[in-house]
């Protein structure tokens, strides 16, 4: 028998929540084939079976929290998936005097629980986890895929079409008022735990937020320039690079000229001393279905705008598809995150600790702009908003920093210049 254990994930990761078995007891698997997928605080990663055989036992469920190193399952090297299947029914063969009838339906029941409690329906990950956190039962779940599986949307419109069975709803609410909050007995309510990754969210932006003396500066950018410069050139920088000219480059070309004047928006605190970094990992906030996440683009400022474009749209891609490696998210020197594709206007966003700066973006907005005294026109205005750690970060370097990046992505041919 072979021991499948929880594999070592990262230096800073020592537990994680089992997601779900992508196999079932008594199923062939082979080396290297996936056999769990497993969820950590950072990301979702998938355990691999390094035997070929047949799982025999899983010692953890679903909602299980499992430790690096701790035994998940067991897998016979010398197994038969289709022997282990047939086994139940060559027991009951020999069952047929009449006096055994009853021992052979209890036998019968006992094969019948074992099955239901393997036979999973096909679902994605994400239609697995959807359903577990709104209580769903999959089999409940109808599906327009040829192959059966179950997807995430076919767990959405479950959930939005109205309940068929009137006894569920009648038996709901017995249960409720014990659950509900102690000032509105028998009032509606619904209990969802919270994904590991969401819990992970919440603490961290707390802590950042009891530990940092965080305190946001505000400014205003006319994206007239950019948005002139984007239209004129985007059809020949897509046919060029192959990617498409958004507003993330300038940013990000922005941020790094104004970190190269302030470099201690560029460091953190490390007990009583400052780390001064000298090289510019870019965080990008990604808002995906599991909750926001930071992914790194290394070395930005040795990129061009076609790199950080590239680089961004291959990060975010892996984020919505819950493929981001451990390495994606460590290690990032400052943070970018726009508000803007949701329709914020403004905001104070929480600084990333240990990092001591955050950029917010917001929508951009038409608004009349005083030219002189006595004329003005409509611009494309965006509000961006600067959160810092004022522990090490003066009010005047923030203001002025802010300042620097309004005067960047205002004369954008500054960024070509300045590299």
């Amino acid at each position: 028998m072979i021991e499948i254990k929880v594999p070592e994930l990262a230096e800073s990761i020592t537990e994680g929540t089992i997601a779900q078995w992508l196999k079932q007891v008594g199923e062939q698997v082979n080396q290297g084939e996936y056999i769990a997928e497993l969820e950590t605080d950072k990301v979702n990663v998938e355990i691999t079976a390094e035997h070929s055989g047949v799982i025999k036992e899983f010692k953890k469920e679903p909602g299980d929290t499992v430790e690096v190193g701790e035994v998940i399952a067991v897998i016979d090297e010398s197994g038969d998936a289709s022997a282990s299947t047939e086994a139940p029914a060559a027991k009951e063969e020999p069952k047929e005097e009449p006096k055994a009838e009853a021992p052979k339906a209890e036998a019968a029941e006992e094969t019948q629980e074992e099955t239901s409690s393997t036979d999973r329906p096909l679902a994605s990950p994400a239609a697995r986890k959807l359903a577990r956190e709104k209580g769903i039962d999959l089999k409940e779940v109808a599906t327009n895929d040829p192959t059966g599986r179950i997807r995430k949307q076919d767990v959405e419109s479950h959930q939005s079409q109205p309940k068929a069975a009137p006894q569920a709803k009648s038996e709901a609410p017995a249960k409720k008022p014990q659950a509900a909050a102690a000032d509105q007995p028998g009032k509606p309510v619904e209990r969802i735990k919270m994904s590991r990754r969401r819990q992970t969210i919440a603490k961290r932006l707390v802590e950042s937020q009891q530990t940092a003396a965080m305190l946001t500066t505000f400014n205003e950018v006319d994206m007239s320039a950019v948005m002139d410069l984007r239209k004129r050139r985007k059809d020949g920088f897509l046919e060029k690079n192959g990617v498409k000219l958004g507003f993330m480059s300038f940013f990000t070309k922005a941020v790094i000229g104004a970190l190269k004047e302030f470099p201690l928006l560029n460091a953190e605190i490390q007990g009583d001393e400052i780390l001064m970094k000298k090289y510019y990992d870019i965080g990008v906030a990604v808002s995906t279905d599991e909750g926001l996440v930071v992914p790194v683009v290394r070395d930005a400022d040795r990129l061009g705008f076609a790199g950080i474009e590239r680089e961004i749209g291959s990060l975010g891609k892996k984020a919505r598809d819950n493929k981001l490696a451990i390495s994606d998210l460590q290690g990032g020197t400052f943070t970018i995150t726009n508000g803007g594709v949701f329709g914020s206007l403004w905001s104070t966003p929480i600084l990333n600790a240990p990092q001591v700066g955050i950029l917010g973006m917001h929508k951009v907005q038409w608004r009349p702009v005083a030219i002189d005294q006595e004329n003005f026109e409509n611009r494309p205005m965006m509000y961006i908003a600067l959160s810092y750690d004022h522990r090490i970060v003066d009010g005047k370097e923030a203001v002025s920093f802010l300042v620097k990046v309004k005067e960047l992505l205002e004369d954008p041919e500054q960024l070509l210049l300045e590299g």
